[in-house]
């Protein structure tokens, strides 16, 4: 302990005796909020059983050094006194300590201000829950109403955005994602490779290891990873672009100018990924079996031209085509869903972070639910 620290007094704060219905209160050492400030309930607990006590005054002349630690206490003891209805004469406190008590009770306390905790029965919770998601699927139905209007107004020519965005999109949702989903997509194809060739490696089968590589990642897996990277990485980018708009205020200043902002910012993000998650669910397909391949060549010692034979014989046009529909579907989702967590954001800084992990959850959920009924549908109509 330094000499300066030792020599400072302690902090204290002690009640003197009642006398004429008055007491005081002896406030000396340094009050500072960083330090163990003393406890208040003892001394409130003395004011309000006194039933003599009429008023309350202050003796401040040990005070060294003070910040808002002390007026925090301060305003805590003169409500409880307040209640009590014990007057409070702040005349020896310092100069600066009354005028930030003066600025405290210069507003009265608004009614409802504080935070009250209240206990919510589960039945309350889940009708709440139903309700919001009521109201979210209606939100979402208009905003997929107005997509839908912004893509007819696209078709007649009559749609207002830059074209300078939807290049930069384009290359936002295209090119740039390609090394993660060249990393992600061969892996999983590695991993695939692994697990079939180990199960296939015991009914003398290696070679089938291409039929379920190809035909995993041609009909699903290279569509699903695709867009899940996509929510991820595009999503997400999109939810917080449009809710930094949103903070800024520039999306209202679009609507001023008579600028529909479903055209001017939607529209191109939306373009970009369906036009560019079908090319990428190409790519991710020949990585995912590139992936397969050395695993079967390394693992399996089957040639690759064994390998690339027999899946040019497994995976069919019908098999490419369900992939690229399911890609074009999972797009489109991913779009959606960062432009609409990022149209509905908030006005704080915090609500472009919940509106991006909302943006990623969203799409993910409805791309498995998206995945799910399209592969019942292909599978009622035969494909």
């Amino acid at each position: 302990m330094t000499p300066a620290a030792a020599s400072m007094p302690a902090l204290q704060a002690e009640l003197g005796p009642i006398q004429d219905g008055r007491a005081t209160l002896r406030i000396a050492g340094g009050w500072q909020i960083h330090d163990q400030l003393p406890a208040l309930e003892p001394i409130a607990s003395r004011l309000e059983a006194a039933s003599e006590l009429k008023s309350l005054g202050f003796q401040a002349d040990g005070l060294t050094a003070w910040d808002s630690g002390l007026v925090s206490y301060l305003t805590s003891l003169i409500d409880r006194c307040q209640q009590r209805g014990i007057a409070v004469d702040p005349a020896g406190l310092p100069e600066g300590i009354r005028g930030l008590l003066r600025l405290a009770y210069a507003v009265p306390e608004r009614q409802g201000a504080r935070r009250t905790k209240k206990s919510i029965s589960f039945v309350q919770q889940v009708g709440e829950q139903a309700l919001a998601l009521t109201r979210s699927t209606g939100e979402i139905m208009a905003f997929l109403g107005e997509a839908v209007l912004a893509f007819r107004r696209l078709l007649a020519g009559q749609a207002r955005f830059r074209k300078a965005d939807l290049w930069l999109n384009l290359q936002e949702a295209g090119a740039d994602a390609l090394p993660i989903v060249s990393l992600v997509t061969f892996l999983v194809g590695l991993i695939l490779a692994f697990i079939a060739e180990a199960q296939l490696a015991a009914f003398g089968a290696k070679i089938y290891v291409a039929d379920l590589v190809g035909l995993a990642m041609v009909i699903q897996l290279g569509a699903v990873i695709t867009a899940i990277v996509l929510a991820g990485r595009t999503g997400a980018a999109f939810a917080a672009q449009l809710g930094t708009m949103q903070v800024n205020e520039e999306i209202d200043a679009l609507r001023t100018l008579g600028i529909a902002p479903m055209e001017f910012l939607v529209l191109p993000r939306l373009l970009a990924l369906i036009l560019m998650t079908p090319l990428l669910a190409i790519y991710a397909n020949l990585m995912g079996i590139l992936g397969g391949a050395f695993v079967a060549n390394v693992a399996g010692d089957i040639t690759l031209v064994e390998y690339f034979i027999e899946t040019q014989k497994a995976i069919g046009w019908n098999d490419l085509i369900q992939g690229l529909i399911s890609a074009t579907v999972y797009g489109a989702i991913v779009a959606v869903s960062g432009c609409l967590r990022g149209i509905q954001c908030g006005r704080s800084a915090s609500s472009v972070g919940l509106a991006t992990t909302s943006a990623v959850v969203t799409a993910i959920v409805f791309i498995v639910i998206a995945a799910a009924v399209l592969t019942l549908i292909f599978n009622a109509l035969g494909l």
